[in-house]
């Protein structure tokens, strides 16, 4: 069994329902968490591209990640979610972590209670996957015993500053800040807790999105219990690697 938190509002649905429905496919249980309870809701945008323009097609989910969305949302463990403070972790056998760049996603990575509970899985050696924005949520989470982030050891990857600043580039004109969280960019903070910048993986970026059957455009990285990606595009395949390390650790 693994949990998949989320926030109230703006998570990527291809960062969450690929995944989601890669490991549902294949049994694994998976048990959704928000902030007081209640199902959560992706950021429409990337599901309706409004507002993207011109860039619409490029920025905006594909319609095979729309499709697993909205299969997720109607699954009963989605509509059912058990809030932040109710996580045990010793239930969970690993910890998956979606991104997303709406401003909604700030009840979520700035959680005290799951950056308490994602250092859990971490010290406990349990399965964590992270991808995007996901990184960030590792990266605050802090080690009790060696006050570092729990990430100061690891091999890690996250959305590319080049990526964040892309989209924002394409888009300011008229969406402002909104492909901007924080003023900080994901690669930043995460590179800023890390024992040594070396240990963050950039690998070769194009617009091309990953496939179940073709892996080439994707990066995952993968140290211990601890797996990463970058974007949207690397979905499938930090995926399919999630389930290959969970079958390993059962």
């Amino acid at each position: 069994m693994i949990l998949m938190p989320l926030p109230h509002y703006g998570f990527d649905p291809t960062e969450a329902a690929v995944p989601w429905k890669y490991l549902a496919e294949r049994g694994v249980k998976i048990v959704f968490a928000t902030p007081d309870g209640k199902p959560a809701a992706t950021d429409e945008r990337l599901i309706t591209g409004k507002g993207f323009g011109p860039f619409k097609k490029f920025l905006m989910a594909t319609p095979e990640a729309i499709a697993a969305y909205r299969e997720m949302f109607r699954s009963s463990a989605f509509q059912q979610p058990i809030q932040y403070a109710s996580i045990a972790t010793e239930k969970y056998t690993a910890i998956l972590l979606p991104g997303g760049h709406d401003k909604g996603m700030k009840t979520y990575l700035e959680s005290s209670i799951l950056q308490t509970k994602v250092a859990e899985f971490f010290t406990s050696q349990k399965l964590v996957g992270a991808i995007c924005h996901g990184t960030v949520l590792a990266a605050r989470a802090t080690d009790p015993q060696t006050k570092h982030s729990v990430l100061y050891e690891y091999q890690t990857t996250a959305l590319l500053k080049n990526q964040e600043m892309e989209a924002y580039y394409l888009t300011a004109l008229w969406l402002k800040d909104y492909y901007r969280t924080y003023p900080v960019t994901v690669e930043a903070e995460v590179k800023s807790v890390l024992k040594s910048p070396e240990q963050f993986h950039t690998g070769s970026f194009s617009v091309k999105r990953d496939s179940e059957t073709d892996e080439s455009p994707a990066l995952v990285v993968e140290d211990r219990n601890y797996l990463s990606a970058r974007w949207p595009g690397d979905a499938h395949t930090f995926a399919k690697k999630f389930f290959q390390r969970l079958q390993e650790m059962e």
